[in-house]
């Protein structure tokens, strides 16, 4: 056994503590309307309940895609660790700076790990896109990610509304559920049990 073969175990551990001490009761404490109301109201408290609640439903999105971001971060990171540690590299690409997704592919097949084990790889590249809209707004991500996921742009005012004025970004109704989220935990948590070659590897999380 090499200090290499405890990388994925390590990983592992790390984004669980992340998702079940800090991504998960942050998700759980935000409050969450499951449908908002409009039309004309009876009094000035009324009204701002219902504001209020817009703002809620906004909030609790606007938090799920940045924990989408902090999950995709990490595990970037994590994976050009490891890819570094079993010398995976790519011509003409400095180390750091190789297309993420692609040297995921080159990662995954270097250490033996399936991308199309169930809805592994699609629940990765889906938490990617994410995180690549809300940093970016309108681009390619977005339209790919509308052509991968189009529910993920289910846009319905009873649920949430985009607090900014008339405006055309689409990205601005990438709307997330906690769901999301913790789905794109498990593939995190999936990737790295199914990278662990030591004795009692955790293959499947408890969660996504």
């Amino acid at each position: 056994m090499t200090p290499q073969d405890n990388l994925p175990r390590i990983f592992q551990a790390n984004i669980d503590r992340l998702f079940q001490l800090v991504i998960r009761p942050g998700l759980e404490a935000l409050p969450v309307h499951p449908e908002l109301h409009f039309g004309e109201t009876t009094s000035l408290d009324e009204f701002l309940d219902r504001s209020a609640a817009q703002v809620d439903n906004y909030t609790a999105n606007e938090a799920a895609k940045a924990y989408a971001l902090i999950l995709a971060g990490l595990f970037e990171r994590q994976v050009r660790i490891w890819g570094r540690g079993l010398g995976v590299s790519m011509a003409s690409k400095k180390p750091g700076r190789e297309p993420f997704r692609d040297y995921l592919v080159l990662c995954a097949e270097a250490g033996d790990v399936d991308r199309y084990d169930g809805d592994l790889g699609d629940n990765l590249n889906e938490m990617f896109l994410v995180a690549n809209v809300y940093r970016h707004g309108d681009g390619s991500s977005g339209k790919e990610l509308r052509a991968r996921a189009r529910s993920r742009w289910a846009y319905d005012p009873s649920r949430y509304v985009d607090l900014l004025p008339p405006h055309s970004e689409e990205s601005e109704q990438l709307l997330l559920q906690p769901a999301d989220i913790i789905r794109y935990a498990g593939a995190c948590a999936r990737f790295w049990g199914r990278a662990d070659r030591l004795p009692m590897a955790v293959r499947e999380p408890p969660y996504g």
